[in-house]
């Protein structure tokens, strides 16, 4: 069993996970920014750290990591800001890929999105610009680090039930379930087939444990 580190642990997707993975046998850990947010993630079962990422420099961020096996990334500025979403999906998202080597947790799952590629296509007059830019950065960041590493690229994000079932470069957005999502960070932790792989994905039949193997 690992020992797990989960960045933006209040989120949805990551509320959803926390339980999966303790219920998994592992030791998780969720960083949040908000100290009102200990109490929902103590509830999943997972320990609560409050830190705030986006002022955390290399050092602070190596110490929070230092004990873990595994790291998983799935906060966010949640658009707005452009600046915000720069400093928190790209500049401390790479941060924590720099401080997970550091400290030795080679294995790192970043929760990115279908269109992270060079060529995104949105338009750099777009409110979305910033945030497709940071995420892509930082996934191409991820893939030079030398980490044992995962990019997940979900489709648009729905709060409908877990299916257990997804599809892998599915063509339109490739809606998906948080839960789903979930899920599949689960089992791309438990697959080191998934290490050195951009898995793209939305909702489908296929069973999420036989999907992600490739």
């Amino acid at each position: 069993m690992a020992r797990i580190l989960i960045f933006g642990g209040h989120g949805k997707v990551a509320l959803l996970l926390e339980p999966l993975l303790v219920a998994g046998g592992h030791t998780v850990t969720a960083v949040v920014r908000n100290p009102a947010h200990e109490a929902d993630v103590a509830g999943t079962g997972a320990q609560p750290l409050v830190a705030d990422i986006e002022s955390f420099d290399l050092e602070q961020l190596t110490n929070l990591i230092s004990g873990n096996d595994v790291v998983v990334w799935s906060a966010g500025a949640g658009g707005g800001d452009p600046h915000r979403t720069y400093a928190v999906d790209r500049d401390a998202a790479v941060r924590t890929m720099d401080a997970a080597a550091a400290a030795g947790a080679v294995r790192y799952v970043m929760v990115s999105w279908i269109g992270s590629r060079a060529d995104h296509g949105v338009p750099a007059d777009s409110t979305f610009f910033p945030y497709a830019q940071a995420k892509w950065e930082a996934d191409q960041h991820l893939a030079g680090s030398g980490l044992d590493w995962t990019i997940l690229a979900p489709g648009s994000l729905t709060l409908e039930p877990a299916t257990g079932r997804i599809e892998v470069d599915p063509e339109g957005a490739g809606a998906v379930s948080r839960a789903d999502v979930a899920a599949v960070i689960a089992a791309t932790i438990a697959d080191d087939s998934t290490i050195g792989r951009t898995i793209r994905f939305g909702g489908g039949n296929e069973p999420i444990g036989r999907a992600v193997a490739g």
